[in-house]
């Protein structure tokens, strides 16, 4: 494996809501996401698949998974090879929230913090989402958010108490 010989851990988050044929839908393309992360690293855990709404302007549903995969890669390592298979998977990148047919994206990473002009670790906008927290919840319950400390349980908690009390007020 290219990068260095230390191993690093990451939490990511899959995502599909556009089939790539009649036998290719989202379910199975995740699935052949996961095959294919196994190329690069060594895949620890994989929560269940979830079916969630869309983000957006996208009317199809989610099918939506989350992983640890331990690899030597670096972040930015990890992002090429990720992108190579979303790509690989039919992924092009037409418009923002549109209808994708593979999304993987780094949410977490054992070594903290990652800012560099093309990636950002911990991912930006995870802890408001729960098509990611849901998932990871199942994966990495016990991760540390390196921004505010709080742990994966901690995060999706706040956020559906939120999500309550917005319903709440109409």
């Amino acid at each position: 494996m290219p990068g260095t010989s230390h191993l690093h851990s990451y939490a990511l988050s899959l995502g599909s809501n556009r089939p790539l044929s009649g036998n290719r839908p989202p379910v199975q393309l995740l699935s052949n996401a996961m095959e294919r992360l196994a190329d690069i690293g060594r895949t620890q855990l994989v929560s269940p698949f979830f079916t969630t709404p869309p983000l957006g302007p996208s009317r199809r549903v989610f099918t939506n998974a989350a992983l640890l995969l331990e690899t030597a890669l670096s972040p930015e390592e990890l992002l090429r090879e990720l992108q190579k298979i979303e790509r690989a998977l039919g992924r092009r990148r037409f418009r923002r929230w549109g209808a994708r047919s593979m999304d993987i994206d780094i949410i977490l990473w054992s070594g903290g913090r990652w800012e560099s002009p093309s990636l950002s670790i911990p991912h930006p906008a995870f802890r408001g989402r729960d098509f990611v927290l849901k998932p990871l919840l199942s994966v990495v319950p016990k991760w540390r958010d390196p921004l505010s400390g709080f742990t994966i349980r901690q995060l999706r908690a706040r956020l559906l108490k939120a999500k309550t009390k917005d319903a709440a007020r109409g």
